[in-house]
């Protein structure tokens, strides 16, 4: 069992050399665009739900 557990740590770390790392500034752009597009995406919502309660509103007056 612990030859097992020896095993799959030295298949992983074996992986992990494979993986493809991104660069620092490719991960900088990346993580500008995401906060970005969840600014964008949560405003978008936030004007929708005002524009629908005030439509409810309206119809249920």
């Amino acid at each position: 069992m612990f030859e097992k557990v020896i095993t799959f740590f030295k298949e992983v770390r074996m992986e992990l050399t494979k993986v493809s790392w991104p660069r620092r500034s490719e991960v900088w752009t990346s993580t500008g665009i995401v906060i970005i597009v969840t600014v964008l995406m949560t405003f978008v919502i936030w004007i929708m739900d005002l524009l629908f309660s005030h439509l409810f509103i309206t119809l249920f007056r």
